[in-house]
């Protein structure tokens, strides 16, 4: 099981580079638009996204700039946010997107991409799929699905996300 998991994750990754390698290029020049300025990138995560969060704030390597969302702040137009959540059709992260384009705040969303009536794709300047909608392996039961690593496939976008600010920082820089 843990070979086939593993092949399966390799397999995501892969795929998520291949198909997106220009969006995440795109998201990053836009969060790192923060980091040059005088913004910040703040990141709101809902449910096991948190932990993006958590690696953007204490991890080895901190996101430069990065900060935790709460409703408390008040965003500037030098601001960016990243929206990370299971679902493209996530309720509260929709709801949290419409305000953020409301008020001309751009925003990079990372989700598994589900159709939907409302969707972050509709809202976000640049959305991210983890391309994880459902379990990768068989279960048990016959039809059943296991292994949901949507927190995995957040963290392997955030990571690709970082390696581009941090070098578009450092030409920034020089």
């Amino acid at each position: 099981m843990i070979k086939m998991f593993t092949t399966q994750l390799t397999g995501l990754f892969k795929r998520i580079y291949d198909k997106q390698e220009f969006e995440i290029e795109d998201g990053a020049r836009m969060l790192a638009q923060a980091a040059i300025g005088q913004g910040s990138i703040y990141i709101k995560s809902y449910g096991e996204m948190e932990a993006v969060t958590a690696e953007a704030l204490f991890g080895a390597e901190p996101l430069p700039s990065a900060k935790r969302y709460d409703s408390s702040v008040e965003l500037t137009e030098a601001d960016r946010v990243l929206i990370v959540t299971r679902f493209s059709t996530d309720e509260d992260a929709v709801a949290f997107g419409k305000k953020l384009a409301s008020e001309d705040i751009p925003f990079v969303a990372v989700s598994g991409l589900i159709e939907g009536e409302e969707t972050l794709l509709d809202t976000a300047d640049v959305h991210l799929d983890t391309k994880v909608i459902k379990g990768m392996l068989p279960g048990d039961e016959i039809g059943e699905r296991v292994s949901f690593p949507s927190s995995m496939a957040a963290l392997y976008l955030y990571f690709a996300l970082g390696f581009v600010i941090r070098e578009m920082l450092e030409e920034y820089e020089e």
